[in-house]
């Protein structure tokens, strides 16, 4: 992590399209699978490993086509696609009623400030929205801020000069 809040990715493992925009999985730099997230695409500045994941999925739907002269289980494709759109349809954040844990850092690059939230029992992060946060587990987003405080004291001296001086005019 170069700044607090900020996440490198480390590969993009899935993609999905969540309410009309598009999301990846994100395998995080310097952090367990544990805490792989799903991140629209408008959050992310990783172009390289984008495409190179948009060109993977192409070459697997063309290796597929090759195959699709064989004959396949249709009880198996249902219920894939099934499995499949039941995980598209995930809830997230708080939606999924999970108990919050720990703040792991935060963003504003969607134009609205998110925290990337880790749950108690689970082993998923979500960003959720800092407005929800602060409402929801108020005392977890002072700990986060607290955690991030840095305190600057003035030296005695200056104190004293700055408390002593009489005004000109």
């Amino acid at each position: 992590m170069s700044e607090a809040g900020e996440y490198s990715v480390e590969r993009i493992e899935d993609k999905r399209i969540c309410n009309g925009r598009t999301e990846y999985f994100l395998k995080w730099k310097g952090y367990p699978r544990s805490e792989n997230s799903w991140e629209p695409v408008e959050n992310l500045d990783c172009p390289d490993l984008i495409a190179a994941f948009e060109e993977s999925l192409k070459t697997k739907k063309e290796s597929k086509k090759r195959s699709s002269n064989t004959p396949v289980n249709d009880s198996k494709v249902k219920r894939k696609a099934v499995e499949e759109e039941r995980e598209n349809r995930r809830t997230m954040g708080f939606d999924r009623g999970l108990e919050p844990s720990k703040i792991l850092g935060a963003t504003d690059s969607s134009g609205e400030l998110m925290f990337l939230m880790k749950w108690k029992g689970s082993d998923e992060a979500d960003l959720v929205p800092a407005k929800q946060a602060n409402v929801k587990c108020p005392q977890i987003v002072i700990q986060f801020y607290e955690e991030r405080l840095t305190w600057h004291t003035a030296n005695a001296e200056e104190d004293k000069n700055s408390t002593s001086k009489e005004p000109t005019e």
